[in-house]
């Protein structure tokens, strides 16, 4: 079954936070590369991580290209032709998981935006400076062999503004490989600060696009930003939001109450959320308690 099939029929369970996976599994991910890193020189952690949130209900699978770039990897030497293999590496992984549990998965191929890349924060914020066309070239190498791997669905992901949506869209145009679209937002605007009717507008026409909505985000904006995405764009919504903990970049940790992220999904999918999951502080044991509920809800 497609997985656009699937959304249009139910509500479908992500997975959570790669990083917070790997971190509970005792991987240290402090280096620019993050949990890109492992591609390279842990490959099984990666698996493993993805196996983790299939056996706790997960039914898609976001791979751990976030952060994997032809540029990034080329800053530690490594050549283009083998980046392009960790990339579609990526891809394997998650589907190899995906075989040893029942029922039907999907893989999802993270494009993340190109702040990653810098790994200094300019995900969460955009405007990089760069014109459309840069950005048309830093994503077209990357979606490109990302598509050749034979995804389900590109995860087009933590996307901070308008500008850099309508960069990868050029992109991913034509393609034939449906995408997902999400933003990072901030109350009722991108991170860039652009009102989210505008941001959602942008997929009118992409027939590749086969839901919008918003991830990477405090949990009490994704209500709202359903509400917004529905009634633009009447696709189903994604949503996988944080845990609700606050990050303090000087002291480099989390602090506040993550609890009740998975009683807040019953509200989502009534406000039209088809795709539900989570981002960071989200793991699988997040996962199981949110696809428990979801299923009792169908």
């Amino acid at each position: 079954m497609e997985l656009a099939e699937a959304l249009a029929r139910r509500a479908v369970v992500l997975d959570g936070g790669m990083s917070t996976a790997l971190e509970l599994a005792g991987h240290d991910l402090s280096d620019e590369l993050w949990s890109a890193r492992l591609l390279l020189t842990d490959p099984d952690a990666v698996r493993a991580a993805h196996l983790a949130y299939y056996r706790a209900g997960a039914e898609v699978a976001i791979t751990a290209s976030y952060q994997a770039s032809f540029e990034g990897f080329a800053r530690r030497g490594i050549s283009e032709a083998e980046t392009a293999r960790l990339l579609r590496s990526s891809v394997e992984l998650a589907r190899s998981a995906a075989s040893e549990v029942d029922g039907p998965r999907w893989v999802a191929a993270s494009v993340g935006p190109y702040g990653a890349v810098l790994a200094d924060g300019s995900e969460y914020r955009g405007r990089y400076g760069l014109s459309r066309q840069e950005l048309v070239r830093f994503h077209a190498p990357r979606v490109e062999t990302l598509c050749e791997a034979g995804p389900d669905v590109l995860a087009v992901e933590t996307v901070p503004d308008v500008d850099e949506a309508e960069a990868v869209l050029e992109v991913v145009r034509g393609s034939g490989v449906p995408v997902w679209l999400s933003y990072t937002v901030r109350g009722d605007r991108t991170c860039a600060g652009q009102p989210l009717e505008e941001a959602f507008a942008v997929v009118s026409g992409v027939d590749e696009v086969i839901a919008v909505g918003v991830n990477c985000c405090a949990p009490e904006d994704v209500a709202g930003a359903v509400a917004v995405a529905r009634r633009v764009t009447g696709l189903p919504v994604v949503v996988y939001p944080n845990s609700g903990e606050q990050w303090d970049a000087a002291a480099r940790s989390w602090s506040g109450d993550g609890g009740g992220f998975a009683a807040r999904a019953e509200g989502w999918v009534d406000g039209g959320a088809r795709l539900v999951g989570g981002c960071c502080r989200t793991g699988p044991d997040a996962i199981a308690v949110l696809a428990e509920g979801l299923a009792a809800g169908r």
